[in-house]
């Protein structure tokens, strides 16, 4: 593949993230293929997706519907929650997937052992985005804010290319531990606070800024510990920098009473924590309070 080919790209998982994703890269040229259950994949094969962004304003975009993986692709986006990840996968058959380039856009840092195990002649490579989107219903996108940025290690660089076409902020970065703990960074912290809380990034700024900041430096202390160079200090200038009404997908998921991504998010930094024997109280009782009240 050159940079200046078309992709051939599967969405695993076309909500908030994955459906902003496949909507720009289509609208681009780039032939998307969704892979969702058959109702929403039907309705994706016949109406496209539809969004309506602050930043990229209101379009409608082509895809392909399908509930299974059936030819070959040059890369999977992997943009399911972590708590749909092994029902998804099922979507995806190794046989079919082959030596495609795999990137999981997932929240939390365990999810790479998985894939690596599920597929072993893909090449599975890590990558974060950094984004505010939803999936009011099938086939509509909203995304609020100006923020998109996605954050590739090497061995993506088409998508990556791909990616940047459409406007997106995008970086190929050598370290993937200081990548992918770079974003947990800050959403451990604004998830958990957020859903604590019960109340939007401004709220928690405002009355729990001493445990935001706890949180922040905890997070920060394991990924150190974890092979990565975090800047606790940016992090949090990054914190009070958004709009107060950002709310996090895991109080949005607490909210209405959904499965959350507490485990993939707080529960993996409490196991790292563990792992290296660094002490991150504010963090743990927050994840345990969180554990008893969302089960």
């Amino acid at each position: 593949m050159t940079s200046a080919e078309k992709l051939r790209i599967a969405v695993l998982g076309p909500g908030g993230v994955g459906g902003l994703l496949a909507a720009l890269l289509a609208r681009e040229g780039h032939a998307v293929t969704c892979l969702a259950r058959p109702e929403t994949a039907a309705h994706l094969d016949e109406h496209g997706v539809r969004v309506a962004s602050d930043r990229f304003g209101e379009l409608t975009a082509p895809v392909r519907g399908a509930q299974r993986l059936d030819e070959p692709v040059d890369v999977l986006l992997v943009t399911t929650k972590a708590t749909q990840l092994d029902d998804a996968l099922g979507r995806v058959p190794a046989d079919v997937l082959g030596d495609a380039v795999v990137v999981p856009l997932l929240n939390g840092v365990e999810h790479l052992a998985e894939l690596r195990e599920r597929y072993p002649a893909a090449r599975v490579v890590a990558g974060t985005i950094r984004v505010f989107a939803s999936r009011p219903s099938p086939g509509e996108i909203r995304h609020e804010g100006q923020l998109c940025a996605v954050q590739l290690a090497p061995g993506a660089e088409p998508l990556a290319d791909a990616l940047a076409g459409t406007g997106i902020d995008v970086a190929v970065r050598p370290d993937e531990a200081g990548l992918l703990w770079d974003k947990l960074c800050f959403l451990a912290p604004m998830a958990l606070l957020t859903t604590q809380a019960a109340a939007p990034l401004g709220t928690v700024r405002e009355e729990h800024g001493e445990e935001l900041t706890a949180v922040i430096g905890e997070v920060a202390a394991v990924a150190r510990a974890d092979g990565a160079e975090p800047d606790p200090d940016a992090t949090r200038d990054f914190a009070w920098s958004l709009p107060d009404q950002m709310r996090s997908s895991m109080e949005r998921d607490a909210e209405a009473g959904n499965p959350t991504e507490l485990e993939a998010i707080g529960g993996a930094v409490l196991r790292a924590a563990d792992r290296y024997g660094v002490d991150v109280p504010v963090t743990r009782r927050i994840v345990e309070e969180l554990r008893a009240r969302l089960g």
